[in-house]
């Protein structure tokens, strides 16, 4: 074991961190990942007994432990990917096919799944059902072209995400139970976008219209069109009250 006695502390502090900059260096360039992850946890462990002894140099060793453990946490990262590889699998249900981790038979980790209508879902599954982050692409009508981004949870889209439309338009915000449901902003091609709240897919509650022009109108909306008195902005600084 490295730095196995306390004499050994002693040695000027230079020479300790240049010894242990060494000694990483040839895990590193070991080929075998479990006697990588014992040894640079082995090395931790006396680096800790090094920052009890030596306090006045408390940042260059912290910054020297850092180092390493950021190098434990890529060698960790390294044997789950290796992992994810060994477990890829297929697996096919009637209108579709999946291609990835799949733990116990069912969908676990990263994987692909091919839909029977030409849709696609990459990304996270939790207990055979999409979950975590993805992406999800549409390739049937009136859908085709349009593209889901963002978090999902039992199967739906439900989290922070954004919804790509194929004219150009632009959604980003909450969605929940499939829906876009919560706060959240949406970019029209055309240049205008609305800022507010929204349930089950339309603006509802308050919001801000801002048009491409400058000028933006504030109030409350329902079931997807403004409702009742709003207040008009214009790009003059002119004050204006609609009635809807």
């Amino acid at each position: 074991m490295f730095l196995n006695n306390q004499n050994q502390i002693q040695i000027n502090n230079n020479n300790i961190l240049q010894a242990i900059i060494d000694n990483l260096e040839r895990i590193i360039n070991s080929s075998n990942d479990i006697v990588m992850i014992q040894r640079i946890t082995d090395i931790i462990a006396q680096m800790n007994f090094i920052i009890n002894e030596n306090k006045k140099n408390m940042q260059i060793i912290m910054n020297e432990f850092q180092k390493m453990q950021n190098q434990l946490n890529q060698i960790n990262q390294n044997i789950k990917i290796n992992n994810d590889k060994n477990n890829q699998q297929e697996l096919r249900g009637e209108n579709w096919r999946y291609v990835g981790n799949v733990v116990n038979g069912l969908k676990e980790g990263k994987g692909i799944e091919y839909y029977k209508n030409g849709n696609r879902y990459e990304g996270e599954f939790r207990n055979n059902v999409k979950e975590g982050k993805g992406i999800y692409y549409f390739n049937k009508e009136p859908l085709k072209g349009d593209r889901y981004e963002g978090e999902f949870k039992n199967d739906k889209k439900d989290g922070k995400g954004i919804y790509y439309y194929s004219d150009g338009d632009k959604y980003e915000g909450d969605f929940k139970n499939d829906k876009k449901n919560g706060k959240g902003i949406i970019y029209y091609s055309n240049g205008n976008r609305y800022e507010g709240n929204w349930i089950n897919e339309k603006r509802e509650g308050q919001g801000i219209f801002y048009f491409q022009n400058g000028d933006r109108e504030m109030g409350n909306y329902y079931n997807g069109s403004p409702r009742g008195k709003c207040v008009m902005l214009t790009r003059f600084g002119e004050v204006k009250i609609n009635n809807y």
